[in-house]
């Protein structure tokens, strides 16, 4: 279902929810540059289904309210564009709202994909408050990848992601030898996404049930 939130500066935006209201552990579930499209919706009633409580904020209501693109290089283009136009306190903000809603007492945790996987890196590192953040081919990770995690972090690349070259994977290592970097063969960036060409569902099943075992064990009560 939709709902609106409000942010600490007091910008309102919506958000879907999905799974128990009243679930121990809650989910922050973060766009791609598509909006809260279709496929959004699908990631996060499959964490719903897994008895997670979910919320997935819409980030381009601080640009445009109701956006909700595809994956075809137009879509691309105002996807970037729309991001651009979006300052990172404005997003941390409505990440926050977002954490906000999930159920009191819950245990929070942040799982985000291309844009939003950079994002959940910003929530392990620049926000308290999460159990654990699973980002899904962030390519900003990268350039903050010497930032402090406050909890466990698992990341995702492919190998064939153009956008994340294996050198900036290979510093992320480096730089956190402490968390999960996983690395699919073949695979492209939106591996996981079932709506792009670049789906892999070997790969994305694969991903899909390193997340819910890392996810058990990080949020576990």
């Amino acid at each position: 279902m939709q709902i609106e939130l409000t942010a600490r500066d007091g910008h309102r935006f919506s958000a879907y929810r999905t799974g128990p209201k009243d679930a121990a552990r809650g989910l922050v579930v973060v766009q791609e540059i598509f909006g809260v499209n279709g496929h959004m919706r699908h990631v996060s009633d499959h964490f719903g289904a897994l008895g997670y409580a979910v919320v997935c904020p819409a980030l381009f209501d601080r640009a445009e309210r109701g956006v909700e693109l595809g994956y075809a290089k137009e879509d691309v283009q105002r996807g970037l564009a729309l991001r651009a136009q979006i300052p990172e306190e404005g997003v941390l903000a409505d990440i926050q709202a977002a954490a906000d809603a999930l159920p009191a007492g819950a245990r929070r945790g942040i799982i985000g994909y291309c844009w939003g996987g950079t994002i959940a890196w910003w929530g392990a590192t620049r926000m308290t408050g999460f159990s654990a953040a699973v980002g899904y081919y962030g390519g900003g990770i990268a350039a903050s990848r010497e930032a402090v995690p406050n909890c466990p972090v698992q990341l995702h690349f492919g190998a064939e992601d153009h956008g994340i070259p294996l050198t900036d994977v290979e510093a992320i290592r480096a730089a956190q030898p402490g968390i999960e970097v996983h690395v699919y063969p073949g695979a492209g960036h939106g591996f996981a996404c079932e709506e792009r060409a670049s789906f892999s569902a070997p790969n994305a099943s694969v991903a899909a049930e390193r997340t819910r075992i890392f996810l058990d064990k990080a949020m576990h009560a």
